[in-house]
């Protein structure tokens, strides 16, 4: 069942008993009310005939010192015959609560009678045929006598008007539930709108349409919920979106490794295999063997590269103070002995927050990239400075430069500008790759200005 028509049929559940409840208190209460009325007047009917009674009684003649059965009777039909314009019906019992005299259709038992003394009035409320009436009795003392003095009050009418009470209500009740659906059905459609729209869009998304999103229709809880699950469907397309990027990329870098592993290891393989079957001169001996040491020396520092990511991704760098001075003697040590570059080491003595060692392999990479790039006698220009927020290493060349739709590439894993040059000088595309990995570990990344046929500067901030 829908949640729109649960909400309909609990509130007409409720709507029907609040109705129900209240049209029966309702009508009872204006009957009690009136059978309360009733009962009033019989009650004073009652006292008003008994003093009648005791008056005429007064009025016998001194001769009579018991006042006799046969004026009793008398004087009960001039009692009744004076109230026959209000259906008086009166019954006179003797001491004994013997009849003595009853009108015409009195015709109820004498349990109310049993039940009256002298110093006790008394009535109750009988149902006769289709007919309803108060029976008051009242005891009466004239003459020496006690008599006792019943009336009967039709009060047919009251209980008429309070079934025509609860037949109109009724109808009402049902005409008010029915134009109670109709409204509730239209405020729970309304109400609930919010929660069809979300349903709708869990099937989209459910069915792979992950940009579709719900419409916000209220400012309320359930609009703020629209708002919660867009949010969602927001970071699940985003991470969504990067885990296929991660599935691309891991797809390429696969398809990158394989291809760099089958090129060197085809021209190992093939000299090898020379070497093996042929009987060769000195010199092809020679050119296959460093062809051969060469292209493992590549696929060695190709190892150590991934190896150097991977440990890089899994880790986290333990950061410490560090004298600018010592990384850039480092570097000036390092690179000395290098004669086919010129190599200038300009800097400003700081302190930066990092882990030496990682910082020195980046800036290797980043002077071995430059050498790479550049023709032989080139000059690599490595330099640092002060900064406001932080210290700033750059590696500039004045090589073949990198155009700027590769730019945002290079530093993925496998990724080579010139693949030729690179191969030609053992690169596998990794160098950068391990830079930006251990840079973002160091909460920095690499900032790329370059222009082809003019060189590049590849540079970066640490914290200090």
């Amino acid at each position: 069942m829908k949640f729109s028509f649960k909400l309909l049929l609990c509130t007409m559940i409720v709507m029907a008993m609040a109705l129900g409840f209240s049209g029966f208190y309702f009508v009872n209460y204006v009957f009690e009310t009136s059978l309360e009325r009733e009962v009033g007047q019989a009650l004073d009917e009652s006292s008003i005939l008994s003093f009648a009674f005791e008056t005429a009684a007064l009025n016998v003649p001194a001769k009579y010192s018991i006042l006799p059965d046969s004026t009793v009777e008398e004087i009960a039909s001039n009692l009744e015959r004076g109230g026959r314009s209000t259906s008086r019906l009166l019954r006179i019992s003797g001491e004994e609560k013997n009849v003595l005299y009853a009108s015409d259709g009195f015709e109820t038992d004498n349990g109310l009678l049993k039940q009256t003394d002298e110093s006790t009035k008394s009535y109750r409320v009988i149902e006769i045929g289709d007919k309803y009436y108060i029976h008051t009795s009242v005891a009466v003392n004239t003459l020496d006598r006690i008599l006792y003095l019943e009336t009967m009050r039709d009060v047919s009418e009251v209980f008429e008007e309070r079934e025509m009470g609860f037949s109109l209500y009724r109808k009402v009740t049902i005409v008010m539930l029915i134009i109670g659906t109709l409204i509730m059905h239209f405020i729970a459609s309304l109400l609930t709108k919010p929660i069809r729209i979300l349903t709708r869009a869990t099937k989209r998304m459910a069915a792979g349409d992950y940009s579709y999103r719900a419409e916000q229709v209220s400012k309320d809880e359930l609009g703020q919920l629209t708002t919660d699950f867009n949010n969602m469907a927001n970071a699940l397309e985003e991470n969504i979106e990067k885990l296929e990027e991660e599935i691309e990329a891991r797809e390429d870098f696969v398809a990158a490794f394989a291809h760099e592993l089958k090129t060197p290891l085809t021209a190992i393989i093939g000299y090898a295999d020379m070497l093996r079957s042929h009987k060769l001169d000195e010199e092809k001996s020679f050119m296959s063997a460093n062809y051969i040491y060469t292209e493992g020396k590549r696929l060695e520092a190709m190892s150590f590269r991934l190896l150097d990511i991977i440990v890089t991704k899994r880790n986290e760098a333990e950061l410490q103070n560090v004298p600018v001075e010592s990384v850039f003697h480092y570097l000036q040590e390092m690179f000395a002995t290098d004669e086919e570059m010129k190599f200038t080491f300009q800097y400003e003595q700081d302190i930066v927050r990092a882990e030496a060692n990682l910082i020195k392999t980046v800036l290797v990479n980043l002077i071995d990239n430059a050498c790479k790039a550049s023709e032989a006698g080139s000059v690599v220009e490595v330099n640092g400075h002060v900064q406001e927020d932080g210290y700033r290493f750059e590696v500039k060349d004045y090589g073949v430069g990198i155009p700027p739709e590769e730019q945002r590439k290079i530093t993925k894993a496998f990724y080579m500008v010139d693949k030729s040059r690179a191969r030609s000088k053992n690169g596998a595309g990794l160098g950068l790759a391990l830079c930006a990995e251990i840079l973002s570990l160091h909460h920095s990344e690499l900032e790329i200005e370059s222009e082809p046929g003019k060189g590049t500067c590849i540079s970066f901030v640490l914290q200090k």
